[in-house]
């Protein structure tokens, strides 16, 4: 998950990327002191969340959401104030924190947010969900997700490992993991997506799918266990 603060407070703005960094699948991707200038980023750059206070000079947090009611973005309120709880959920934001927050509940709130992501995400491969087309060597090519083993980031190309064969693509691994179903896919690494039902085992550093290794990187080991269930 992409977020970006917004609060005219440098303190809280400190507060919320240190909370932020204790949660492997999100990352912050800016900071803006005002609303402003948070909807001129908006206007060229896409996020998932943003963390917004509302008191803030020359445009409110509220002003703001209402700005951007035609942009497909979550939102959590972050304010000290209590007195807007109502407005703000009319807005249909995710969650409304009042400062100062546990770190507990910015997880509750945090969590709140990945759900709706995904329900989201879940929508949109309802319309197909069953493969993509891939282009390989000038040829596209349907590939069944059930087929699929893992995806590897291999410089500016993106591998797909199946078992008979690998498919090599032009393109990122945050590409193939926006494709990719999220009920069916897990990224593990940041150069690897895997297929959680094709995993055979757990091991240190790892997991074997098919008898290959692949990587598990410390910040994505928490979210790998908890999709498959492990305590």
């Amino acid at each position: 998950m992409n977020s970006l603060i917004i609060d005219d407070n440098p303190i809280a703005r400190a507060t919320l990327r240190q909370l932020a960094s204790q949660v492997s699948d999100l990352e912050v991707v800016c900071e803006c002191c005002n609303a402003i200038e948070a909807y001129d980023f908006l206007q060229t750059k896409n996020v998932d969340l943003l963390f917004l206070d509302i008191e803030m000079p020359e445009m409110s947090g509220l002003e703001l959401t209402r700005n951007l009611k035609n942009k497909d973005i979550v939102i959590i309120f972050t304010t000290s104030k209590k007195e807007y709880a109502v407005e703000a959920f009319e807005l249909n934001v995710a969650d409304y924190l009042i400062k100062p927050f546990a770190p507990a509940r910015f997880l509750q709130a945090v969590s709140k947010v990945r759900e709706i992501l995904a329900a989201r995400k879940e929508d949109i491969q309802q319309v197909n969900d069953e493969f993509i087309f891939v282009r390989d060597s000038n040829i596209t090519r349907r590939l069944k997700f059930d087929d699929i083993l893992y995806a590897e980031a291999m410089g500016d190309y993106i591998k797909f490992h199946t078992q008979q064969t690998m498919y090599a693509i032009h393109g990122t691994l945050k590409s193939a993991e926006e494709r990719l179903p999220f009920a069916r896919f897990i990224r593990v690494h940041r150069s690897y997506i895997v297929a959680v039902n094709k995993i055979d085992t757990l091991q240190e550093g790892g997991l074997v799918i098919s008898g290959k290794f692949v990587p598990v990187a410390d910040a994505y080991r928490k979210a790998l266990n908890k999709r498959m269930n492990i305590f």
